[in-house]
Formats: structure tokens, C-alpha cells, sequence
């Protein structure tokens, strides 16, 4: 009952990240190309509680922030008005799952003021709309390239295991061949025979595409030694004796036995799927501009005079920490689960 509630705990924190950044458009206070060039390397807005007298407001507020005189990197707070944040206010237009348009959002300030929570970019975008935005990105990458591992994993790992012979010899030597190989650098060979300039849509399923079928292998062996361990149990020979088919005997049988490794490999390929989408972006391999993902977002800090002056820039990076260390405690509570009921 402990290791069960423990893992429900896990799944739901795990599907409160993902839920708030699948709903960016109502979370992020404004669309993720919105620019405004006169902020641009903004620093993150603070949210204040107490007024120029000392008094406490119940209701946080920001001040508006504008250039410093004499500077043009530096801001300043401009203390001659505050504006109270609101919430669930209109602003601008989203879509929600591709099925209608909605104005809502969480939470935002009255116009002209903008609450740039995370500070802004190279052209005065928002930090944090664009990290939202950019997290549906790199999350569904990562969880479409590891289902796609994970079902080529699975049926060449069943044929493997199941039928033996000249199939589980050459699936399984292909599949050695796949973990011998370095993963980052065959992704830079795979992706560099591919055409630079291709629209974020192509460049979003190749990556998916390319990902996933680098890293079917390690899914297939584990599925084909849960494979030949149940075709040898008494009641798979059984309903063989009685004239059960192949397709019945894996579909009825097998390949059930196969589900608790293949949720224990998706909470492990997920993150690491996540982090190849991240880098290729990173390296202008992926996801390109205007699009945004965290990869192509830390591609600015590439620039000296970014990595040295605007340390809000980092913040997409620390966007993965939570999915990671999420993902990882789901990887070990499934794994004892599968053990539990193994024992």
C-alpha cells in the first residue's frame, strides 16, 4: 500500500508539470513570439507587497521597468506607478488542443504594464511564456520519440524472443550494434544529411523520427528476455497444445508479462529524449527560431556577452530539473512494482 501511494504521488506531481506546461496558452501571460524591442535583456520583474510608505497590499504589484538613463543594458524601476496583478484576465488569443480559441489567462497587469516574471530575450519576448511554450517542445518530442522506441522495442523484441533462430540472431546483433554506437554523434551524422533549412514542423517529426529510432535497441532486448521466459511457462505450452495460434498466444499471453518493462524504459528513454531534443536544439540542429523550445532558447548563452551578463537566460535549463528528478523517482518506484510482483 506504501510503494503504491508513493508511485501515485509520483504520477500526479509528474502530471501537474506536464498539465501546466501542455496549457501554456492559459499560463503564460502572453504569446511566445510577442516582442517588445525597446526591453530587450530585461531582468525578471520583482513582485512587490509594500509601497513607497511601507504599506502592505494584499494584492502583490509590479513596477513598470524602463531603460536606465546613460545605459543601455541597464534597468530601473520606475517607481511613479504600480500596477496590481490580476487574475484571470483577457489578453492574447491561444489555442486550446487545436480545437477552439480562448483569451484567458492566469494572471497578468493592467495595460500599459507587463509582468515579465523571467525577464525577456535578445527582443524583449517573455522568459517565462517562452519557457512554457517551448516546454511543449521538448516535452512531446521526448514522449513521441520514446513511444516510437518503445514499439519498435517491443514487436522486434517479441519476434525475437518468441520465434528464436536466425530472427533473434539478427535482431539481436542489429541491436548490439545500436548500443555499441555513440548516441549524441550519430545524431549529428543522421542530422547532417538532412536540409538545414526546413520548416519547425519537418524539423519537429525528423527529430521525433530520428531520436526514436536510434534508440529502439535496449527496449528490444528487455522485451525479448521477458519474451522467452513466458513462451517457456506451462500454460503458454498448454494453450499452444490446444491449437492456439501465434498471434493469440502473444497477444493473450506474452506480451502482457512485457508492459511493466516497457513503463519502467518509458520513465527512463523520456528524459534522455528530452535532453537530445535539448542539445540538437541547442546546436541549431533541431527546432530553429521562431519557434521556441528550452534548446533554442539556452542557444543564445552560446554568445559571450549573454553568459556573462544575463543570468536569466539560464532558466530554461533549470526548467529540465524538475521532469528529470520527476522521471527518475517514477523509473525506480515502477521498477520496484515490477520487482514486487515478479517476487
Amino acid at each position: 500500500m506504501r510503494r503504491r501511494k508513493k508511485l501515485a504521488l509520483i504520477i500526479s506531481l509528474l502530471a501537474g508539470l506536464h498539465a501546466v506546461v501542455l496549457g501554456a496558452g492559459f499560463f503564460a501571460p502572453y504569446d511566445a513570439a510577442a516582442q517588445k524591442r525597446e526591453l530587450p535583456f530585461a531582468p525578471p520583474m520583482r513582485l512587490h507587497f509594500l509601497d513607497e510608505r511601507g504599506n502592505f497590499h494584499l494584492r502583490p504589484f509590479v513596477y513598470p521597468v524602463v531603460p536606465r538613463r546613460g545605459s543601455y543594458t541597464g534597468y530601473q524601476e520606475d517607481r511613479s506607478r504600480a500596477f496590481p496583478m490580476r487574475f484571470f484576465v483577457t489578453g492574447a488569443p491561444y489555442s486550446v488542443a487545436g480545437l477552439f480559441r480562448a483569451r484567458l489567462h492566469l494572471f497578468g497587469a493592467d495595460p500599459p504594464a507587463e509582468v515579465f516574471l523571467f525577464g525577456t530575450d535578445g527582443f524583449g519576448r517573455d522568459l517565462f511564456s517562452r519557457m512554457l511554450y517551448g516546454g511543449q517542445i521538448s516535452l512531446l518530442a521526448g514522449l513521441l520519440a520514446a513511444g516510437l522506441s518503445l514499439a519498435l522495442g517491443l514487436v522486434l523484441g517479441a519476434v525475437a524472443g518468441f520465434y528464436g533462430g536466425w530472427a533473434d540472431e539478427t535482431l539481436m546483433r542489429g541491436a548490439e550494434l545500436f548500443l555499441a554506437l555513440p548516441w549524441l554523434y550519430l545524431l549529428f551524422a543522421i542530422r547532417a544529411f538532412l536540409p538545414l533549412q526546413i520548416g519547425p514542423a519537418q524539423a519537429f517529426l525528423l527529430l521525433i523520427v530520428v531520436i526514436g529510432l536510434i534508440g529502439w535497441a535496449r527496449p528490444a532486448r528487455l522485451v525479448r528476455g521477458v519474451v522467452l521466459s513466458a513462451r517457456e511457462r506451462d500454460y503458454v505450452r498448454a494453450a499452444k497444445g490446444f491449437g492456439a495460434t501465434d498471434i493469440y498466444l502473444l497477444r493473450r499471453h506474452v506480451l502482457p508479462q512485457t508492459f511493466g518493462v516497457l513503463l519502467t524504459q518509458a520513465a527512463i528513454l523520456v528524459p534522455q529524449y528530452i535532453l537530445a531534443e535539448v542539445t540538437l536544439s541547442f546546436l541549431g540542429l533541431g527546432v530553429g527560431e521562431p519557434v521556441p523550445s528550452w534548446g533554442n532558447m539556452l542557444a543564445s548563452l552560446q554568445q559571450y556577452y549573454v553568459l556573462a551578463s544575463y543570468w536569466w537566460m539560464f532558466l530554461p535549463g533549470f526548467a529540465l530539473v524538475p521532469f528529470f528528478l520527476g522521471y527518475s523517482a517514477l523509473a525506480n518506484a515502477l521498477h520496484e512494482r515490477v520487482k514486487a510482483v515478479l517476487i
